[in-house]
């Protein structure tokens, strides 16, 4: 507002400097007989600039008026005429001051000299006005497009939901660093970059140590983690929507292109994976190639091998490589995955279109170096941290843990990064141990050769304590509380906050907050309890339902049956759903029926539909369908359809996912095992 104002004053007085000229060159004009005709360039010229002044001072005072008045070229340029006008005025106020007779102050050339400086700050006036009025069209186009595409919450790299992940520690991964930031830079070069690698690689960390130094250099256009277990993160359905969405805010010129797409379908978030990378990507950037030159920009695709459809998953790394035509722009894409055989089918298809760099063939001697650095700095600082909270008698030396301990460790890391992360936050947890006694277990399993054997000794050290001397009676209880709690963790199709999961699960809130203190080495557990709890490596998934660890009881006690944790949050869901008040008739007491849903506020939703009962409407299918269960008449599927068919609809309605095509009835299965509840939808 300030801004505005000033700008506004010096217009003002640019316009009083123009009246007080012409008042001057109308007393030269009937006194002195030569003057005539410099006297009316120079006043043409000011009613010329006056003209736009005015044009600007009207847009200053129009709604959009607030983001010019923030513009330094069009300050610079009202100041530039002010100067020169300034400079007039004395010049003619000398020549009436002399008390002789009255003569023209200005020789020709000065005059052709002022009226070019003139013209020169009418130009960029002008100029300024027109860029600043696009600039603002293309806000109001953004705003208009991030207003209505749905995108994938916490996507980013720089999302709140990836505060506490790691980039690469100093020192580290700087060949494969390199060669991606090369890959980058080259304008000749591949547009898609493949990075490969087994669990626990550090892939993610490399993409997100990638994704800052894009950003930094102002090339990152956008990005997208994928993640299992979280609902818009674990398929295709928001890729290209949430890829648009961060595009256009690095492509302003494709923003209206993007608002036309997005406005005659608004319905494009159901559209086929083809028709949305068509309509949201390709087609804009198209479209925009009338408009200067489009800047070098590089989009982060991470984890593809977390999205649930193996189809979609080949689908878009052929659309991605069809970047290359895409002739207005140099659009890359850095992509990361498992080597997964519907990945591995989906690059084979596009041979020869794409640069690749495979972390299982980078040389040991240069991952050791680097997990070496890692765990030099990770465990000076435990140790320095330890000795901070204990008395003199009782701290680390510094020789701790010793070279053979440390060698051992960097061993048993090699070559995943995972295992050396997970060990120093298990080692530094003080809830269950000092860091003696916990680098001590993890030290007592030895890795054998493979993967699997290395997040064996990754994780048997954390959950095998849970039940470490205890009598087979308190092995059992603890047991059933681990499946029970951690099972639903990973498997929920969308993580929860400790308390709607204590809830969903009809547990004290206390009794899964106990037992979630005892395992933050391996999960991200908030201290604000309304945010959730998130698996902090897909490997510790991985590791839990790992199906041949089925028959070996003895040595993996704390085994997930993963259908048998559907199952559970099945019943629970339903079980929640049934309860007397969970969903009623107009659950969020709106006054009309024709309210829209954009009109309810959030608390009010949250208030009628908490998480827990959020989730249970949404996924109750979903986990009922992969536990392989059966629709019985006048069982709790039928019983809850008899009861709330026409709420649980009313809620999904509120929810806006009633009609998304990823969710409840995303599937031919679902429909169905509705269907099979003959009773509920009607007499056959």
């Amino acid at each position: 507002m300030a801004d505005a104002l000033g700008l506004v004053s010096s217009i003002i007085a640019v316009v009083d400097l123009f009246i007080k000229v012409g008042v001057q060159c109308s007393i030269y004009c009937s006194g002195v007989k030569d003057a005539p005709r410099d006297i009316r360039q120079i006043l043409n010229e000011a009613d010329r600039t006056t003209a736009t002044l005015e044009d600007l001072r009207r847009l200053l005072a129009s709604p959009t008026g607030a983001g010019l008045s923030s513009s330094q070229r069009v300050c610079r340029s009202v100041e530039d005429a002010r100067l020169q006008l300034q400079d007039l005025a004395f010049k003619l106020e000398g020549g009436l001051r002399t008390g002789q007779r009255l003569r023209w102050p200005l020789r020709k050339e000065e005059v052709t000299g002022i009226i070019s400086q003139l013209q020169k700050c009418r130009a960029s006036i002008a100029l300024d006005l027109q860029v600043d009025q696009t600039a603002l069209l293309l806000n109001v186009h953004q705003e208009a497009v991030l207003a209505k595409l749905r995108t994938a919450k916490g996507a980013a790299f720089d999302s709140p939901s990836h505060a506490n992940s790691s980039k690469c520690y100093p020192g580290t991964r700087e060949d494969i660093l390199r060669q991606i930031q090369t890959w980058s830079t080259k304008s000749d070069g591949q547009c898609l970059f493949w990075l490969n690698g087994g669990a626990g690689t550090g892939k993610s960390t490399i993409s997100r140590t990638v994704a800052q130094s894009f950003a930094d250099n102002g090339i990152l256009g956008a990005s997208f983690f994928f993640k299992h277990g979280e609902a818009d993160r674990g398929n295709m359905a928001l890729f290209f929507p949430t890829m648009a969405s961060q595009l256009i805010q690095a492509f302003p010129q494709i923003a209206p292109h993007v608002r036309a797409a997005v406005e005659a379908d608004p319905t494009i978030h159901d559209r086929s994976i083809k028709e949305q990378c068509d309509k949201l990507i390709a087609d804009p950037i198209i479209l925009a190639s009338n408009a200067p030159r489009l800047p070098a920009i590089v989009v982060v695709a991470d984890a593809l091998d977390e999205c649930d459809n193996d189809e979609h998953v080949r689908l878009v790394i052929h659309l991605l490589s069809q970047t290359r035509h895409f002739t207005s722009a140099s659009l890359k894409f850095f992509v990361t995955s498992r080597p997964e055989l519907a990945i591995r089918l989906g690059f084979a298809d596009i041979c020869g279109q794409y640069e690749d760099l495979i972390l299982h063939q980078v040389p040991r001697v240069a991952i050791e170096h680097d997990i070496t650095l890692f765990l030099e700095h990770e465990i000076a600082m435990i140790r320095q941290d330890y000795n901070k909270s204990v008395s003199v008698g009782r701290q680390l030396p510094l020789s701790w843990p010793g070279i053979q301990s440390f060698q051992r460790l960097v061993s048993m890391s090699i070559p995943l990064f995972i295992f050396a992360a997970t060990a120093c936050r298990f080692i530094q947890d003080r809830r269950i141990g000092g860091p003696k006694e916990q680098l001590a277990k993890i030290l007592e399993h030895q890795t054998g050769h493979g993967p699997t054997s290395n997040l064996d000794a990754t994780y048997l050290p954390i959950v095998n304590g849970l039940v470490a001397g205890l009598s087979d009676v308190e092995k059992g209880f603890v047991s059933e509380r681990f499946k029970r709690i951690v099972g639903s963790i990973v498997t929920l199709a969308n993580p929860l906050c400790a308390p709607s999961l204590a809830r969903l699960l009809g547990m004290p809130r206390e009794s899964v907050e106990d037992l979630l203190d005892l395992l933050h080495s391996v999960l991200y557990i908030p201290t604000d309890a309304r945010l959730p709890v998130r698996l902090l490596h897909l490997s510790f998934r991985d590791f839990l339902v790992d199906p041949t660890k089925a028959s070996a009881a003895d040595r993996y006690p704390l085994w997930i049956d993963q259908q048998k944790a559907h199952h559970v949050l099945a019943i629970r869901c339903l079980e929640l759903l049934l309860e007397e008040g969970t969903l009623r008739r107009n659950i969020c007491g709106l006054r009309l029926p024709s309210t829209l849903r954009s009109e309810v506020g959030q608390s009010t939703l949250e208030a009628a539909l908490p998480s827990e009962v959020q989730y249970a409407c949404l996924y109750w299918v979903f986990h009922w369908k992969e536990s392989m269960s059966k629709v019985e008449d006048g069982g709790l599927v039928d019983c809850f359809l008899n009861s709330h068919l026409l709420h649980w609809f009313e809620a999904l309605g509120l929810l806006g996912r009633i009609s998304d095509r990823n969710g409840v009835f995303s599937s031919r299965p679902s429909f169905e095992m509705l269907d099979g509840s003959s009773s509920a939808i009607g007499p056959s």
